[in-house]
């Protein structure tokens, strides 16, 4: 999956609700099944989930479209993927994991809703959802797990995390820290480009959500799940990247290879000491750029 900066969920029984989140700033919507749509409505979530993804038109180019089913301890789960796998769907983001026997699961449901939808065997990616004690503890498993295109790391306020792993949460998030650097380090160990974390909970802060970003960013996040749209702009800012580093990598791509062409394995750029694992790091921060 392409490392998308920002990821907008919507209540999928809210049909007017994900027009709008599909003409958003975001680079992604999550339609939701699952915690947001309450138990009368789940047939129509998914009912407006199938109408979107059907509708000509109604998928900016470019733009991801997730599905968030029920978890595999409701009876909705089997419902959800037959009905919303999609050839436009981008993927489903699983909740509620434990190991990677439960991505196997979801993988066998979604190759039979393929085979029953036509759609090439091996389109729609699933994106794990860390958001339980056993699932953090198991997410080098679970990240090795069939059609894993991504992961998102929970860390919100009073979630499910919170209340499995036991912290108190902090905007300067101290008490999530090693478990943020664990799925970063097990992601990218997985070759995973997409890395998003959930989520930020003050609406109207959002000078409090440019912070939050701008440091999951500095860890290794690729972008971030939000509830808002305004919340939009903000994570696109901060998970991509800014004109002066984008002119700064450039530069000093040149610098090297101007250096290389003039037999030097090492040069200086503005200031600094550079060789070719600078270059490669340059290299791959404008390449997830023109991804995004």
């Amino acid at each position: 999956m392409k490392p998308y900066r920002s990821l907008l969920f919507v209540p999928g029984h809210k049909r007017s609700w994900i027009d709008k989140a599909l003409a958003s700033d975001a680079d992604a919507v999550i339609i939701d099944l699952e915690d947001s749509v309450p138990e009368e409505d789940k047939a129509l979530a998914r009912a407006n989930a199938r109408e979107a993804l059907d509708a000509p038109g109604s998928v900016p180019g470019g733009k991801g479209v997730l599905v968030r089913p029920n978890a595999l301890d409701t009876a909705h789960f089997g419902a959800d993927i037959l009905e919303v796998t999609h050839g436009r769907l981008t993927g489903f983001l699983l909740p509620k994991l434990f190991t990677r026997d439960d991505v196997v699961r979801f993988d066998a449901l979604v190759t039979a809703a393929e085979l029953a939808h036509g759609v090439d065997r091996g389109t729609v990616e699933l994106i794990p959802s860390l958001e339980t004690a056993a699932s953090i503890q198991n997410v080098e498993a679970i990240l090795s797990g069939p059609r894993v295109g991504g992961v998102m790391a929970a860390a919100a306020k009073d979630a499910d995390v919170s209340r499995e792993v036991g912290f108190t949460w902090t905007a300067e998030g101290q008490e999530t820290l090693y478990l943020r650097s664990r799925v970063v380090l097990a992601a990218r160990a997985a070759g995973l480009r997409s890395i998003v974390l959930g989520l930020w909970q003050e609406v109207r802060n959002l000078d409090g959500l440019r912070t939050f970003a701008a440091a999951n960013n500095r860890l290794g996040y690729t972008g971030q799940v939000l509830i808002h749209p305004t919340h939009a702009q903000v994570a696109n800012e901060e998970y991509g990247l800014s004109d002066y580093m984008r002119t700064y990598y450039e530069g000093l791509i040149s610098a090297f290879e101007d250096g290389q062409r003039e037999g030097h394995g090492a040069v200086s750029y503005r200031g600094d000491h550079i060789d070719l694992a600078h270059a490669n790091h340059a290299r791959q921060a404008l390449a997830f750029a023109a991804a995004s």
